[in-house]
């Protein structure tokens, strides 16, 4: 494999499953919250870690479908950046919702370790920005997600 595109995967892994050097990446922020604690907002009008989860899984879809140029590929939940709360919010509930985070991630995983290195620096589908920096930004996305998450946890407590 390319080492551009090792390189690619080895930072987009990080920023979700570790090992990280930096603190805890996004799979480990949401590790062992209840569907309850996933469902808190620190004030009215503010996102809960549920809200993130729905939208970190929804851009890593978005980044896909730049990626692979495929207007057919389409977010499994109703809404844009910010989806849709479940009807029943439930543990089973928040167990698929991560689940669906989960499987993004992998589909998206799938498409950068398939990149051809020669279109790396050519712009995204729809987008502004190239394809190196999609993968970039949405490890970024990941981490800064990861961190608010961190710090919904330690409100919660307060």
């Amino acid at each position: 494999m390319d080492a551009r595109i090792q390189l690619l995967l080895q930072v987009f892994d990080q920023a979700y499953t570790a090992p990280s050097w930096h603190g805890t990446p996004l799979r480990g922020a949401i590790r062992g919250v209840s569907a309850r604690q996933a469902l808190w907002r620190p004030g009215k009008n503010r996102h809960s870690i549920w809200d993130l989860v729905l939208h970190t899984a929804y851009w890593k879809c978005i980044v896909r479908r730049r990626l692979l140029r495929d207007p057919g590929i389409s977010f499994p939940r109703a809404g844009a950046n910010w989806p849709q709360l479940p009807m029943v919010k439930n543990e089973a509930a928040w167990r698929r919702d991560r689940a669906l985070l989960e499987n993004e991630h992998r589909l998206l995983r799938g498409a950068i370790a398939r990149l051809d290195p020669r279109e790396l620096r050519r712009r995204a589908w729809r987008s502004r920005w190239p394809v190196d920096t999609q993968v970039y930004g949405i490890a970024s996305h990941d981490l800064y997600h990861a961190g608010q998450i961190q710090l919904l946890k330690r409100l919660m407590r307060r």
